[in-house]
C-alpha cells in the first residue's frame, strides 16, 4: 500500500553547465527523468535547492536537487525536509557510486557514507544515516585516472548508448521503493545489470 506521508526524493549532483552530464551528476539525471515522466515541475527555489511537488504512482513526493556543491549538500537537504516536515526515514537519496560497476543500481536502506562526500554531508546534517539510498554504478576509473577526475568526467560514448536505460531503470526503482518499500526494490533491482553490448 502507498504510504500517506509525503516522501522526499533527493538527487545529488553539482550545479552549473560544466558538470551537467558528468558521472557525479547522475542523481540529478534520475530526478529530472522522474520529474519529466510524472509531470512534476522543478521550478521552486528555496534553501539553495531546486524542487517540485507532485505524485509518483500515487505517492506524494517532493523532488529536490540541492544547488550547493556535492560535499556541502547536507544542510540544504535538511532545510527542505524540515520545511515539509519529512523525516529522514521518509527520504530517498539518489547518487553515483564508483564501487558499483557501470550498469548496476543498488538500493541500501541505511548505513554509512561509503566514501561518498554528498552522502556524508547529509549524514552529518541529519546526525545519522537513517535514509534509503539508490546507488547508481559509474564504475572505477582506469589506473591512470583519479577517482575525482573519473566522477567529474563525462560518460564515454559506449556508456552513453545505454545510459538512458540505466536512468529509466533507476526511475522504476524509485517508484518501487515509494510504493512497495526498499526491500521489494532490493529484490527487484539489486542483482540486475545493464551491459554495454560490444
Amino acid at each position: 500500500m502507498p504510504q500517506k506521508c509525503v516522501r522526499l526524493v533527493v538527487g545529488l549532483g553539482n550545479p552549473g553547465n560544466a558538470y551537467k552530464r558528468t558521472r557525479h551528476n547522475v542523481g540529478f539525471m534520475v530526478v529530472d527523468q522522474i520529474a519529466e515522466d510524472f509531470s512534476i515541475a522543478l521550478v521552486k527555489q528555496k534553501f539553495d535547492t531546486v524542487f517540485g511537488r507532485g505524485a509518483v504512482d500515487g505517492v506524494e513526493v517532493v523532488l529536490a536537487k540541492p544547488m550547493a556543491f556535492m560535499n556541502r549538500s547536507g544542510p540544504q537537504v535538511q532545510k527542505i525536509s524540515r520545511y515539509y516536515r519529512i523525516l529522514s526515514e521518509d527520504m530517498l537519496v539518489v547518487h553515483d557510486d564508483i564501487d558499483l560497476a557501470f550498469g548496476r543500481i543498488k538500493i541500501k536502506e541505511k548505513g554509512g557514507d561509503g566514501g561518498h562526500k554528498g552522502v556524508r554531508s547529509i549524514i552529518d546534517a541529519f546526525g545519522g544515516g537513517n535514509f534509503v539510498r539508490l546507488r547508481i554504478g559509474v564504475g572505477r576509473p582506469e589506473a591512470a585516472i583519479s577517482a575525482a577526475d573519473h566522477v567529474l568526467g563525462k560518460f564515454s560514448l559506449k556508456e552513453k548508448k545505454v545510459l538512458h536505460r540505466i536512468i529509466t531503470e533507476a526511475r522504476d526503482a524509485v517508484g518501487t521503493i515509494l510504493c512497495k518499500g526498499a526491500k521489494e526494490g532490493m529484490n527487484r533491482f539489486n542483482d540486475k545489470r545493464i551491459v554495454i553490448s560490444s
